[in-house]
This record gives C-alpha cells, sequence and structure tokens, in this order.
C-alpha cells in the first residue's frame, strides 16, 4: 500500500513538474516569438527606409547632375557670348581707325581741291581730286553703315550676355526704333515686323503694339532677320486683334 502511495506521489510530483516546465517553455516559447516577431518588423522597416534612402540618393545624384548640366551649359554660353563680344568690339575698333584715315584723306582731299582751285589749276587735276573726294566719301559712308551694323551686334552680345549672367534682364532696344506689322498669323500668334538687325532689333527684345494711340499688344521678338523680325505675342498682353499696320516701338528703350 505504501509503495503504491509513494509510485502515486511520485506521478504526482512528476506531473506537476511537467506542468511546470511546459509553463516555463511556453512562456519562452512565446518570448522567443515575441522577439522574432520584433526583429523581423525591425528588419523590414530597416529594409524599407534603405529602400527610401536609395531612392532618395539617386534623385539627389539626378538632380546634382542636371544641375551641373545647366552650370556647364550657362559658362558655355556666357564664355561663347564673350568671344563673340570681344571678337565685335575688335571689328569696331577697326573700323574706327578706317573711318579716322577715311575722315583725314577727305580733308587732305577737300584742301588739295580748294588750294588747287585757289592756283588755278587744270580743269582735268580738280576732276581727278573731286573723284579722289567722292571716292573718301563713299568709303566714309560704308565704314559709317559697317559699324552701325556691329554696334547693333555689340549691343546683342550684351544683351545675350546680360540675360545669361541676370535672370530677368529686360532686354534694351533703340529708343527711336519704330515698325509696323506686316503679316498676322492669329492660330500661332505670331507677327512679322519690318524691321530686323539693320534696325538695331534684339532677340528677346519686348515691343508694344499700337493703332492710333492705344495699346493693342506686348510682342516679344523671337528670330530677327536683316531687315525684318518675327515676334510672338506675350500672353495675358493682348487688349484686342493686331492688324496688318500696327505700329511697333520699344518696350524698354534704351537710355
Amino acid at each position: 500500500m505504501l509503495r503504491r502511495i509513494i509510485l502515486f506521489v511520485a506521478i504526482l510530483a512528476a506531473l506537476a513538474a511537467g506542468v511546470v516546465n511546459f509553463t516555463v517553455i511556453k512562456s519562452k516559447i512565446s518570448q522567443l516569438q515575441d522577439d522574432r516577431d520584433n526583429q523581423r518588423s525591425q528588419k523590414e522597416d530597416a529594409q524599407h527606409q534603405l529602400a527610401q534612402t536609395k531612392k532618395t540618393l539617386a534623385e539627389t545624384q539626378n538632380t546634382l547632375a542636371q544641375t551641373q548640366q545647366q552650370l556647364t551649359d550657362a559658362q558655355s554660353a556666357r564664355d561663347d557670348a564673350l568671344h563673340k563680344l570681344t571678337a565685335a568690339n575688335t571689328q569696331i575698333q577697326d573700323l574706327s581707325d578706317k573711318l579716322v584715315k577715311a575722315s583725314k584723306d577727305r580733308d587732305d582731299a577737300e584742301g588739295q581741291l580748294a588750294a588747287y582751285k585757289a592756283t588755278g589749276k587744270t580743269p582735268q587735276q580738280v576732276l581727278d581730286l573731286d573723284k579722289m573726294l567722292k571716292q573718301d566719301q563713299d568709303a566714309m559712308y560704308v565704314a559709317d553703315q559697317e559699324n552701325l551694323l556691329l554696334s547693333h551686334k555689340v549691343a546683342s552680345l550684351k544683351a545675350q550676355l546680360a540675360e545669361i549672367l541676370q535672370p530677368g534682364f529686360e532686354v534694351p532696344l533703340p529708343a527711336n526704333l519704330k515698325g509696323t506689322v506686316m503679316a498676322v498669323d492669329p492660330k500661332w500668334h505670331f507677327v512679322v515686323l519690318n524691321v530686323g538687325e539693320d534696325q538695331g532689333v534684339i532677340k528677346d527684345g519686348e515691343m508694344l503694339v499700337s493703332r492710333d494711340g492705344k495699346l493693342v499688344a506686348k510682342i516679344i521678338v523671337s528670330n530677327v532677320q536683316k531687315d525684318r523680325s518675327i515676334a510672338n505675342l506675350v500672353p495675358g498682353w493682348q487688349l484686342g486683334e493686331i492688324i496688318e499696320g500696327d505700329v511697333v516701338i520699344p518696350a524698354h528703350p534704351a537710355s
């Protein structure tokens, strides 16, 4: 009987120990599961943050590359404009020297002609001097015209350079510039003007269109040719319909 009791007690003790062990193990298993779930969640969060960081880095690198390219393009455009400006100034100086020489030759010829007339030289000598004077005057006229064209070119190059270095720069046009509308394209919103490079028109220069003294619209030059130019309508500035014969003047005349 005692042996049965002892055996029963041993069985009960074993069962109790098993229950305790099971409870402890279950608690540890739950803790391990919780730790595993936390680690998995942290790993997923870390992977998401890493992917987001890589995406942001790629976008930043792309933006930096675009900015560097824009800076390179702007520097190239600036250097090109400075090179053209230097060349144009050199041509102007050469023409100025030629103009000074032509003026001196003309003055010398006029002085010689007056001297020959005063001393009673032959008609042939007078004709030769008169011909020489006419040639010098023609040379001076050509030099004046070339100088004027180069001045317009220099103004255009300076405007291009200013647009590169000064965002929002308003391109000035000659204060005495005045032209008319030769043709209108209402579909594509552009007009053709009867003034161009010879008259001092510069690309991106703005002009006011008027009729009978009333403002009709504002236009901006998009293409310049020798004696005509093409301009587009500035959005929000059309107060009326542009027609052939309308007068155009600079919106920002040079001082």
